[in-house]
């Protein structure tokens, strides 16, 4: 592959990560409306996406490692310094990892709203099981009986 060629993988995947970062912002909308027929077709529309950063990522390191040089940041600096379009070509390479670590950040931040949304779940299924708050109340919402009663000094 020429440089061109590595070029244009670096541009697809800056579109296809713009493109995620979209997703992943109308998936937490959705994780807030909790439209979970929503998050379906965010997941079919993300996996493509997430499919073809990871294929470029392999086929950039193989042009790397082609050229004898490493597969990361200072390879591709060596590289750009041998090419003729080095500097847009850095330029590229720094845009798409700001926007990767974007979509890292917003992932973060949907996972905690998905853990947020289990925690409210499973409690409010406790309720219903009426296990919430055990010892407090029975089953059938009335007072619990406590084995044993102790006066507060030695709560």
């Amino acid at each position: 592959m020429s440089t061109d060629a590595l070029h244009q993988l670096l541009l697809d995947d800056i579109e296809h990560a713009q493109q995620l970062l979209k997703l992943i912002d109308a998936e937490y909308e959705a994780l807030q409306a909790r439209d979970l027929q929503a998050l379906e077709k965010l997941l079919v529309e993300k996996l493509p996406l997430l499919t073809s950063l990871d294929q470029h990522s392999q086929q950039r390191s193989r042009i790397l490692i082609e050229k004898h040089l490493s597969p990361d940041a200072a390879g591709l600096k060596r590289y750009a310094e041998q090419s003729t379009s080095g500097e847009p070509l850095i330029q590229d390479s720094e845009h798409l990892a700001e926007l990767i670590s974007e979509c890292q950040k917003a992932n973060v931040r949907n996972g905690r709203l998905i853990k947020a949304n289990q925690s409210s779940t499973s409690s409010l299924l406790n309720i219903i099981r009426g296990t919430h708050g055990q010892g407090l109340y029975d089953s059938r919402g009335g007072a619990a009986r406590i084995a044993s009663k102790r006066p507060i000094s030695q709560a």
